[in-house]
C-alpha cells in the first residue's frame, strides 16, 4: 500500500512569510528600475555626444538623433535618391530618375532589370528615404587638429609627476598623525582639516603673485612643487586606512631592528596598496581635468599647456563644427576610463576601508 500524504494547511505564518517574500521582490524591482532610470538620465548626455562624434557637418544640424543621410542608389552610372512612394496601400522605396510636375519615373533598387516604373504624384511631397552613416574619419581629423600627441604628452607628464609628490608626502604625513604621538598633534590635524573647505579662490591671487615675484609663471614649476607638500583629502584618507593595520606588524619589525622608516616602507605601505591606489586614482584624475592651475600660469607658453586647456581652446576655434568638438572630448575619456576600468576593484576596496576607523 502506498503511504498517504497529507497536505498541510498553510498556517498565517507561511502566509505572513509569503507576503513578505513578495513585498521584498517588490521593492527590489522598484530599486533597480529606479537606478536604471538615474542612470539612463545620467547618461544621456554621453551618448548624445558620442551619436554627435559620428556625424558629418551638415547631419550634426539636420539628424537630431542619428547619424542619417538621403540614401542613393547608382543607376547606369549615376547617383540618384531614394524616396519612399506609396503604391497601392503600400510603401515601396524606389530611386527617383526622371523628375517630373505630376508625374515621375522610378527605378526599384531591388529590382533594376524591371527598368523605369512610371509614377503619378507630385515627387516633392514624398519623404526621402535615410539610412545611418557613420563618420569615422571625425576621430583622426580632430586628432590631428588639436595636436592630441603634444597635449596628451604634457598632461600625463603633469599627472605623473604630481601623482608620485602627492601620494608620497600624504602618505608620510597621515603615517606621522596616525602612529606617532607629539603634542598638539589633534590640533594640527585639525588644522589641517580645516583647509579643505577653504576655498581656492582665497589663495588664488596671493599666490600668483609669489609665483610671479619669482619668476615661475610660464613654466610648470607651480602647478608641481605645491603637490609635494601634501593634501588635507589625501592625508585624511591614508590616515584612516592606516589606522586599521594592527600595531603588533610594527612591534614585530622593530623587534627586528626596523626603524620608523623602514617599517613605513617595508609594513604600512604593502598593506595599504588598496588605498594607496584610490587616492593616486583620485588625484590623478584631477591633474588630468585640471583647468585654471594650468591656465593661469601658462597662459604665456601655449606650447606646455595639458589636454583641459588645448580642448577648451580647440573649442573656442572650432565651435561651428560640434561633431569635432564631441569627437575629441571623447578622445581625451579614453585613458582615464581604461584606468578606472582596470583599476576599480582596489579603487573600490580602498575607498570602502577608509571610512572605516579602527
Amino acid at each position: 500500500m502506498k503511504p498517504m500524504v497529507t497536505r498541510r494547511e498553510p498556517t498565517a505564518f507561511d502566509e505572513a512569510t509569503a507576503r513578505l517574500k513578495r513585498r521584498r521582490l517588490l521593492r527590489q524591482w522598484a530599486v533597480t528600475i529606479v537606478a536604471l532610470a538615474l542612470a539612463s538620465v545620467w547618461l544621456m548626455p554621453l551618448l548624445y555626444a558620442g551619436v554627435t562624434s559620428l556625424k558629418t557637418r551638415t547631419q550634426a544640424v539636420d539628424s537630431p538623433i542619428l547619424p542619417t543621410e538621403i540614401a542613393v542608389y547608382d543607376y547606369e552610372g549615376r547617383e540618384y535618391e531614394v524616396y519612399e512612394v506609396p503604391v497601392d496601400g503600400t510603401v515601396e522605396t524606389w530611386a527617383l530618375v526622371n523628375k517630373g510636375r505630376e508625374s515621375s519615373e522610378f527605378v526599384d533598387p531591388n529590382n533594376p532589370d524591371a527598368g523605369l516604373i512610371a509614377w503619378e504624384g507630385r515627387w516633392r511631397t514624398l519623404e526621402p528615404a535615410r539610412s545611418i552613416s557613420f563618420a569615422w574619419g571625425n576621430y583622426p581629423e580632430a586628432w590631428e587638429k588639436i595636436n592630441f600627441p603634444r597635449l596628451l604628452g604634457w598632461t600625463l607628464f603633469y599627472a605623473t609627476i604630481t601623482l608620485i609628490g602627492a601620494v608620497s608626502s600624504s602618505a608620510l604625513v597621515a603615517y606621522g598623525f596616525a602612529r606617532f604621538k607629539f603634542r598638539a598633534r589633534g590640533v594640527l590635524f585639525m588644522v589641517l582639516m580645516a583647509t579643505i573647505i577653504l576655498p581656492p579662490a582665497v589663495t588664488q591671487v596671493p599666490s600668483y603673485a609669489f609665483f610671479s615675484w619669482i619668476g615661475w609663471t610660464g613654466t610648470w614649476l607651480p602647478l608641481i612643487v605645491p603637490q609635494f607638500f601634501a593634501n588635507a583629502y589625501n592625508v585624511f584618507l591614508l590616515r584612516q586606512y592606516f589606522l586599521t593595520i594592527p600595531n603588533e606588524m610594527e612591534q614585530a619589525a622593530a623587534v627586528d631592528g626596523a626603524g620608523p622608516l623602514k617599517t613605513f616602507v617595508a609594513v604600512i605601505l604593502p598593506q595599504a596598496i588598496p588605498a594607496m591606489t584610490a587616492v593616486s586614482l583620485f588625484h590623478f584624475f584631477f591633474a588630468w581635468n585640471d583647468f585654471f592651475g594650468p591656465l593661469i600660469y601658462l597662459v604665456s607658453n601655449r606650447d606646455l599647456q595639458p589636454i583641459s586647456v588645448g580642448l577648451t581652446l580647440f573649442n573656442g576655434v572650432y565651435d561651428t563644427e560640434p561633431q569635432l568638438i564631441m569627437a575629441a572630448s571623447f578622445i581625451t575619456l579614453v585613458i582615464p576610463l581604461v584606468i578606472f576600468f582596470f583599476a576599480q576593484r582596489i579603487f573600490i576596496q580602498g575607498i570602502v576601508i577608509t571610512g572605516v576607523d579602527k
